[in-house]
């Protein structure tokens, strides 16, 4: 008598079952986690931050707050419900747009040159060449080295006394200019993370079969017809999740212009991003904060909704449309 085989079905439903016990405890931890502070953070945005009553000068609590922490960033509105009035220069609430745009700079003028420094410097690793895996090595330096350790070295170099102006033999303010303090961030940043983008691209480079620019060659194309016809758009789904991390991460940067200019320069706020601007909120109000880290949030994520949307920056759905096209 032969033993009875399990159908797919009943095969499929095991699978799932073991899934569930599997994948269970891990949405659990993360739920706890990350979901958890993530829906505090939300229900606290709605608050209002415990005080003084100005009134009265006694100690309230605090309470329902509907909107008016949003407003207060989002306007630039200070004070509740109709006392509310304009932030006075200088105050946090008044920075919202400063840090907004100063973020938004960062990212995209450094984000650009990681992205086309780390480009070249990826097809140089590529090409076959004595001490490659040496070069490659070294690469990895900047970035492997801690953003703060980063901040304090570029600190050193921008010095008005520092290698930098020794070099060019000039006395420029670096840390305390309003746009000199940007560019110093921006040089900083894009030293350190071009290393992060160029070994990115590399992986993608070398999936890149040699037949294809052999073809190339054979017939007649250029070593600039070769790079925009065959490199660029092969290379296209490993640059653009590159990018995508690149994007996310420089959004949420805090480290490195909170030690290297102290998140000033020139008027006092050159260089504050909205996560500088979350910690500075957090020492004066806990829901307030709440409410710009939620904002910030909301921000990358459509940040990123936009790059996986439109930008095809989709990992996932990229590796099924070339296995689909693998099996036929």
């Amino acid at each position: 008598m032969e033993p009875r085989r399990r159908g797919r079905s009943g095969l499929n439903a095991a699978h799932g079952r073991w899934a569930v016990w599997l994948i269970g405890p891990t949405l659990l931890l993360l739920a706890i986690v990350i979901g958890y502070p993530v829906v505090s953070a939300i229900v606290q945005s709605f608050q209002n931050d415990a005080g003084l009553d100005k009134a009265t000068g006694m100690f309230v609590s605090g309470g329902f707050a509907g909107v008016a922490n949003y407003v207060h960033w989002l306007g630039q509105r200070c004070g509740t419900g109709g006392s509310a009035v304009a932030c006075p220069p200088g105050s946090l609430g008044a920075t919202f747009w400063t840090s907004f745009g100063n973020t938004f700079f960062f990212t995209a003028v450094t984000v650009v040159f990681e992205t086309v420094i780390g480009v070249w410097m990826a097809i140089i690793m590529n090409r076959p060449f004595t001490g490659r895996a040496l070069v490659r090595a070294a690469v990895l330096v900047p970035w492997a080295i801690p953003t703060a350790v980063t901040a304090k070295l570029w600190y050193f170099i921008f010095d008005v006394n520092g290698v930098l102006n020794q070099v060019l033999g000039t006395h420029v303010l670096w840390t305390s200019g309003e746009w000199s303090s940007r560019f110093a961030i921006v040089i900083a940043d894009t030293w350190k993370t071009t290393p992060f983008m160029a070994l990115l691209i590399l992986a993608g480079l070398q999936l890149i079969p040699e037949e294809v620019y052999e073809a190339g060659k054979v017939d007649g194309a250029t070593t600039v017809q070769r790079f925009l016809h065959i490199t660029l758009p092969l290379v296209r789904p490993a640059l653009m999740v590159a990018v995508l991390f690149r994007v996310l991460d420089a959004l949420r940067l805090y480290d490195l212009p909170a030690i290297l200019t102290g998140g000033g320069g020139g008027s006092g706020n050159a260089t504050t991003t909205l996560s500088i601007l979350v910690v500075e909120q957090i020492r004066q109000g806990f829901n307030s904060a709440s409410a710009l880290s939620t904002i910030t949030f909301l921000v990358i994520f459509a940040v990123a909704f936009l790059f996986v949307r439109f930008l095809g920056a989709n990992v996932v759905q990229t590796q099924a449309v070339q296995q689909k096209g693998e099996l036929r």
